[in-house]
């Protein structure tokens, strides 16, 4: 990472969701981040989800007594067209790589739907009420569906100009599973810093990944082509962010001049703005002042009760770190 994270902590991570209960919709925040980071993680991010997520989709169908598309389906409302058009919107998730047939048999009168479609266990329809169809009295329709795993789109025209059999129409598939990205980058602040950034990326999928699924596996891949890049060796490693040198306690050696002690800035622990306040208010404005504290030391500080000494140990034992056993002046 880069050497400015050691000064001002490691990125904060959180997702949350729009609505509570549903996975397919989140806000991701992450930061701070060093200046020109927002841009550089938001666009990489953004087109990865879009471009090389796996997904399911409908590359082809087969109806019966159809031979093209321009065909006209009898006892069926819609035109064989926007049948297609209907097919591909299907919302679908599979578990293994290969093609598979799912097939429909239905009479009229009935609106068909997705739910009407014979799937085995291996696909799962996210949207059942999708309407395909509307069918009448007295008719009948059969058609098998192919349904493919793939990243990205492929066009019909493509598949169509390797595989040329009569009777066969192929459809656009668009395997994506992410249905929106957006991200925003603001201003951020630790401590004295103010030119830090906030990285917030709204991520909305179709149901066959989670939001939070499909951050993930867009960040493993981007860092399996970066992986490429690295070697054994470091180029300038001094200037590579090691958190181990953060927080560190200094060892004085009397035979020698003292070493300054480090400053750490509270802020980079990200406690809650009324905790922070206080201890500012109180005089602690590093993680170094708030170590030499006891827990006697921090409950006579105007504003600071039980809650917030318990976020302040929390938070402290995540870095290895605790309170002083004994008041100590700083």
């Amino acid at each position: 990472m880069h050497i400015i994270q050691e000064e001002i902590g490691l990125p904060q991570f959180t997702a949350t969701p729009v609505k509570k209960g549903d996975s397919t919709h989140a806000i991701f925040t992450f930061t701070p981040l060093p200046p020109g980071y927002g841009m550089t993680l938001g666009n990489a991010l953004r087109r990865v989800l879009l471009s090389s997520l796996p997904g399911a989709a409908v590359t082809s169908v087969r109806i019966q007594a159809v031979q093209h598309e321009y065909t006209v389906l009898k006892g069926v409302h819609e035109s064989v067209v926007d049948v297609c058009l209907n097919l591909k919107r299907l919302q679908l998730r599979k578990h293994s790589k290969e093609p598979e047939v799912v097939t429909l048999d239905v009479k009229g009168p009935k609106t068909v739907t997705a739910a009407n479609l014979t799937v085995s266990s291996d696909i799962e329809i996210i949207n059942p009420d999708l309407v395909l169809f509307t069918i009448e009295k007295g008719a009948s329709c059969v058609m098998q569906v192919t349904v493919e795993k793939g990243v990205g789109y492929v066009s019909a025209q493509e598949r169509n100009t390797q595989v040329n059999e009569p009777g066969l129409i192929f459809i656009d598939a668009v395997y994506s599973p992410v249905l929106k990205v957006r991200y925003e980058v603001e201003a951020a602040r630790v401590g004295q810093r103010t030119n830090l950034e906030k990285l917030t990326l709204d991520v909305l999928t179709n149901g066959s990944l989670s939001a939070e699924e499909a951050v993930r596996f867009a960040a493993q891949l981007l860092q399996s082509y970066f992986g490429y890049f690295a070697t054994e060796q470091k180029v300038e490693p001094e200037f590579m962010a090691d958190f181990s040198r953060t927080g560190v306690q200094q060892v004085y050696d009397t035979t020698q001049a003292p070493v300054k002690e480090t400053y750490t800035p509270i802020e980079i622990l990200n406690f809650s703005p009324r905790t922070l306040n206080a201890l500012i208010n109180a005089g602690v404005g590093s993680i170094e002042q708030l170590t030499k504290c006891a827990e006697a030391t921090l409950s006579n500080f105007r504003g600071f009760g039980a809650k917030a000494l318990e976020e302040v140990k929390r938070t402290l034992a995540e870095r290895g770190l605790k309170l002083a056993d004994d008041q100590t002046e700083f």
